[in-house]
């Protein structure tokens, strides 16, 4: 049976910590999503930036259906249609466009934006958005940045990604306008490519225990 649509804001409330996974291989993506789960992640992101992105994508929808999908990198809405094809639950944008957000709404397809700069998260706020993704995290102003907003703008909540490594989440997590982090630390492409899920699940273990 397949996931219904799921809100954005529920979807980041799924766990501390979404992994944000670049698969070279398809044949890799459902052992890597279980691993994943196991270890108490139920949400992942597979970004589109592989020929391998979107195969991997069906391959964990039609298996693993219980697994909540982001395609991450949508940034056309060619590929928001694309994504939503085959079997993504929500879309990832590290920047926002318009065709962006039109692509998502005409695909169906839930769209975590998202913004480096304050008015950009003012754009988005006037398009209706209040949950976003704040990238590339680090680089654009890290945790300082983020704490300065909660006064002027308490309605939105953030996803950072980018930067982000398992010492460094908790003081995300800390942040009252922080619903979780994004990160590729859960499944470094190492382990993927050698297929030690088994390393993955204890990572994603400790990922999921996380807290600010």
């Amino acid at each position: 049976m397949a996931m219904q649509a799921i809100p954005i804001t529920e979807i980041l409330a799924m766990g501390p910590v979404m992994p944000v996974i670049v698969i070279n291989e398809a044949k890799n993506s459902v052992a890597l999503a279980d691993a994943l789960f196991a270890g108490g992640l139920k949400t992942i992101e597979i970004t589109l930036r592989t020929p391998a992105a979107l195969d991997s994508i069906r391959a964990i929808a039609d298996a693993r259906p219980n697994i909540c999908i982001g395609a991450g990198t949508v940034i056309s809405a060619k590929l928001a249609h694309a994504a939503k094809e085959a079997g993504a639950h929500f879309a990832v944008s590290p920047g926002t466009t318009q065709a962006v957000i039109d692509g998502c709404e005409a695909a169906d397809l839930p769209l975590l934006p998202g913004a480096s700069t304050v008015s950009e998260m003012m754009h988005l706020l006037e398009a209706g958005f209040t949950t976003m993704k704040f990238f590339p995290a680090s680089a654009a102003g890290g945790t300082s940045l983020i704490r300065s907003l909660t006064s002027p703008l308490p309605q939105i909540k953030i996803c950072p990604t980018g930067g982000i490594s398992a010492i460094s989440a908790p003081e995300w997590l800390a942040l009252p306008n922080v619903e979780c982090v994004g990160g590729s630390w859960v499944a470094p492409q190492n382990l993927i490519n050698v297929g030690d899920f088994a390393a993955i699940e204890a990572l994603a273990t400790e990922a999921a225990s996380l807290t600010g």
